[in-house]
């Protein structure tokens, strides 16, 4: 199929832009097989380049002959195109329906871009586990990495190479494997340097409503504990939707089976649960009644806040159970692709000062989220506006970012990121020229050749000049744990994103670019002055050239 079959109407003059709080721009309409390009004659007016994935629902509207769509996007921009004449919009509109809901891999945009600027570094190969490995070793000799799932059949959702505990064998993992959901048997997530403890990860174990067993996932956990210590396995889901789980031949570890581990029940909603409430939350947040009142009463019932502090308080037991416990910890739902990994990655951003570099939060995106199979095409497809019903939607690693920027809200200096690295984030999940979130695992990515065939979003990360424009000039390494307050008066709505396209929250990204200029001005300045302090000093020391008479 060819994109051209596709465009009713490529070109419309006269067509004008309307954006809240910006100046309207007139000028020429284009749509390609990928994007929505509106250019202007106008001086000091940007040309609009939209990915028409970015598109998450249009809307038509008519009065006489002019035509006016109003694009919803899964950033959650709204724009408006006025269009002269009937027929040059309802063709327009038309085309933007189908470009932006095309569901075939082969015609996605990052197939076809080819990088404007200078690879310096293969984002692909940036992260990979034998890498991640060869840390671990320095630290411990218990673990080994093995390549039991190689070639995906053991696992569809992992990657070929997973940490497991040295003592364990391959034939364990396989029946470990067996009576655990999709096969994620559990593998290492972290190892905490401080004490030795460990993090892991798995899905639900099949035990079913007449309690089956299995002595090899027994084994294996088991594998992870000291002598005479305990540990703890943290179900993200609540006691009676673990119990029903069973009825579907899910379930949970049973206290006579893993006598050495203490279970703990945690309520962190399920996906479809999600994606309603960020619908209501953006829904508050595009409430032009202007009452404080229903605002606030809005935004309280999307119940978005509400997931923020059910994530982080979880994430924050794995950590103190690990830290201040002195145990080792399993966390897992149902799947072991959502929340799990929520909990797994926010543990640890407290525990971990790496994870809260740019390079070290690249390391923990791939290895929890992306290698780790969370779905990212399917949770992704529609964003807050779709008029389609969700199917698998759900908005789970944007809260995990929310949950990333409550924390840096209240350590601002110890993130070596700012809030705009997090944004970027959101945006190429949803929408990206780049193939690193396309798929929904790493078998996935590796049969489409991604790697090959597609640019990684690391790779524009990590040239000099975007560290730069995402580092945070507060940042000062900071080894300790760090502990967030998850009461209600401590989390606040992320107005970086729900708020961004808003007259208030432009002003507050001006004002803290303006503060980011000033510190860093007066860094310099600071540097200057060390320096000559520095030179005087040298010379008081030195000996005189001259001896005076």
């Amino acid at each position: 199929m060819e994109f051209a079959e596709l465009i009713k109407t490529p070109r419309v003059d006269g067509v004008v832009l309307r954006r809240p709080f910006l100046p309207t721009v007139e000028g020429t309409l284009c749509l390609t097989g990928h994007h929505l390009i509106l250019s202007s004659r106008q001086d000091n007016t940007e040309e609009l380049w939209l990915l028409h994935a970015n598109i998450d629902a249009i809307e038509k509207r008519f009065v006489g002959s002019l035509g006016t769509i109003i694009v919803k996007c899964k950033d959650l921009r709204v724009i408006q195109l006025d269009i002269p004449g009937m027929e040059e919009c309802l063709n327009i509109a038309s085309s933007i329906e189908v470009l932006s809901t095309l569901d075939s891999v082969s015609l996605m945009y990052p197939l076809f871009y080819r990088p404007m600027f200078q690879v310096i570094e293969d984002g692909w190969k940036s992260f990979l586990p034998e890498d991640a490995f060869k840390d671990l070793e320095s630290m411990t000799e218990e673990w080994r990495l093995s390549d039991v799932n190689k070639d995906y059949s053991v696992c569809s959702s992992y990657p070929p190479l997973v940490a497991v505990p040295k003592d364990v064998d391959d034939d364990t993992l396989r029946k470990a494997a067996a009576f655990r959901h999709g096969g994620r048997f559990p593998v290492l997530s972290y190892y905490h340097k401080k004490n030795g403890m460990v993090m892991m990860r798995s899905g639900q174990p099949l035990t079913g409503t007449n309690g089956r067993r299995c002595k090899e996932d027994e084994k294996l956990i088991n594998a992870t504990l000291r002598a005479g210590k305990r540990g703890y396995i943290i179900d993200t889901r609540t006691v009676s939707v673990a119990q029903q789980a069973k009825a579907r031949g899910g379930g949970f570890e049973s206290e006579a089976n893993y006598p050495q581990w203490r279970r703990i029940h945690k309520a962190i909603e399920r996906s479809s649960i999600l994606q309603e409430s960020l619908i209501k939350l953006v829904e508050a947040c595009n409430d032009q009644s202007h009452s404080m009142d229903r605002w606030l009463s809005k935004l309280e019932a999307s119940n978005w806040q509400t997931h923020v502090k059910e994530i982080l308080t979880t994430a924050c037991l794995a950590a103190q159970c690990i830290d201040r416990e002195g145990a080792s910890v399993l966390v897992h739902g149902t799947e072991g692709t959502d929340s799990t990994l929520q909990v797994t990655s926010l543990a640890q951003i407290i525990l971990d000062p790496a994870c809260r570099t740019i390079q070290g939060f690249q390391a923990l995106v791939e290895r929890e989220w992306l290698q780790a199979g969370h779905p990212f095409q399917q949770r992704c497809s529609q964003s807050a506006y779709s008029n389609s019903k969700p199917r698998c939607e759900a908005p789970v690693f944007l809260l995990f970012l929310d949950c990333v920027w409550q924390i840096l809200r209240q350590f601002p200096c110890s993130f070596q990121f700012s809030q705009h690295f997090l944004v970027l984030l959101f945006e190429h999940t949803y929408a990206s020229q780049f193939g690193t979130f396309m798929g929904n695992s790493a078998s996935e990515r590796s049969k489409l050749n991604l790697s090959q065939k597609t640019v990684s979003l690391w790779s524009w990360v990590n040239r000099p000049q975007e560290v730069e424009r995402l580092s945070n000039p507060l940042y000062e390494a900071n080894c300790l744990v760090i502990w967030p307050s998850v009461a209600p008066q401590s989390l606040l709505l992320w107005e970086g994103v729900f708020l961004r396209w808003k007259r208030s929250s432009r002003c507050l990204d001006e004002a803290y670019d303006e503060m980011v200029h000033i510190i860093q001005y007066n860094k310099e300045l600071q540097n200057k002055v060390n320096n000559l302090r520095r030179q005087l000093a040298q010379l008081e020391t030195e000996e005189p050239l001259l001896q005076t008479p």
